[in-house]
């Protein structure tokens, strides 16, 4: 993967310090140029190019299917994650019994916060697993639904302890959000021993707003009943309203071939740069970041002592260090009590030594934590 090759594609990255792909992903040259042609077709194509879109739309489930390692008849299409998770929701018991975990994203936590679920937490720190273990052992939990990577902190649940808590509760239905993974590193879900994951296509994936996904196992179907239906349910085919499968009953109505075109152009460009490759790039980056931040004892001691970590970091630091950020342009965010950094692969080791840079020349009573 040729960094500086890849960099041109994204004009922002000369001009600014870019480490927010966590709140949102770039848009490339590559990209904004598809989208005017696509507009344009529809200017001088009206509605038969619509309608050979809606072709198009159908033919992502493809794209993603390679890329997520899942059939493309168990995924379905949707503007958003909270969309679609709210969805879901609705045709889950409400006598489940649901695992979360604290402070997780409020798109995970809220829905079924909202709703008459019982539910329990799992504490998360450097021994977040443990935590989860425990729950799970302590009483009859049918439901554990986390994000795959902490929007906070970048804290990251291991793939391995997936897989083995599938292994250990085989009844459990697990609901994963992927959106601040998927994009980042490698997935198959059919290998990841989840029943149900869902992401947004705006951050990593690269893609922009208004296009999302979810993904089921074959199990998942036994376990929801959704009412939710609608004309695109059946693709036109009126004949087919009792026999909807549970991907479509996420898709009631059309969805925006500009979005969804858009979501299905960027995965195509991450598969050309070999997921694999950017996955190696961001961790190799990721660590390099950690270590560094280390060093100026920026980080907070449950993402000091974890391995596994996802693509984001969370330094200490208040308002004043934002601004001071802000003011060497350094895009961030303020997350969580600290400011997050989210590096991608269009960020380069020389963006982190000059961040380090920048820090390293904070006045120091910048630097302390929440000030």
């Amino acid at each position: 993967m040729d960094i500086n090759k890849i960099r041109k594609s994204f004009p922002l990255v000369k001009q600014s310090l870019y480490v927010n792909t966590a709140a949102i992903g770039l848009m490339s040259e590559e990209l904004q140029e598809w989208r005017q042609e696509h507009d344009l077709d529809f200017l001088i194509g009206g509605s038969e190019m619509k309608m050979d879109s809606f072709h198009m739309i159908s033919g992502i489930r493809d794209t993603l299917g390679k890329f997520l390692g899942c059939d493309r008849n168990r995924i379905a299409l949707s503007p958003n994650f909270s969309l679609a998770l709210n969805t879901v929701l609705e045709g889950l018991p409400k006598e489940n019994n649901v695992l979360l975990l604290q402070s997780d994203y409020p798109s995970v936590n809220w829905p079924f916060e909202s709703r008459d679920f019982n539910l329990t937490y799992a504490k998360i720190d450097d021994k977040v697993e443990s935590h989860i273990e425990e729950k799970l052992q302590s009483g009859k939990i049918d439901v554990f639904a986390f994000s795959l990577v902490q929007w906070e902190n970048g804290l990251m649940i291991s793939g391995d302890f997936i897989r083995y808590i599938r292994e250990q509760y085989p009844d459990l239905l697990m609901i994963a959000d992927g959106t601040q993974y998927c994009g980042a590193f490698d997935f198959n879900f059919d290998n990841s021993g989840l029943d149900i994951m869902g992401g947004s296509g705006y951050k990593w994936l690269l893609a922009g707003t208004g296009n999302g996904y979810m993904l089921f196992s074959e199990r998942a179907s036994e376990r929801l009943s959704l009412k939710s239906t609608g004309f695109n349910s059946v693709n036109g085919n009126m004949e087919a309203k009792k026999d909807i499968r549970l991907a479509k009953r996420l898709e009631p109505g059309h969805l925006d071939s500009t979005c969804f075109g858009s979501l299905d152009f960027s995965i195509k460009k991450l598969m050309e740069w070999d997921i694999k490759n950017i996955e190696k790039h961001n961790k190799a980056l990721i660590e390099k970041a950690r270590e560094s931040l280390l060093g100026l004892d920026m980080l907070e001691e449950t993402v000091a002592k974890r391995k596994n970590h996802g693509a984001i970091l969370n330094i200490r630091g208040g308002d004043k260090l934002f601004s001071y950020l802000s003011d060497n342009n350094v895009c961030c965010s303020q997350r969580g009590g600290g400011i997050r950094l989210s590096f991608h692969l269009y960020n380069s080791e020389s963006d982190l030594n000059t961040i380090v840079d920048i820090l390293k020349s904070a006045p120091s009573s910048l630097g302390s934590y929440k000030n």
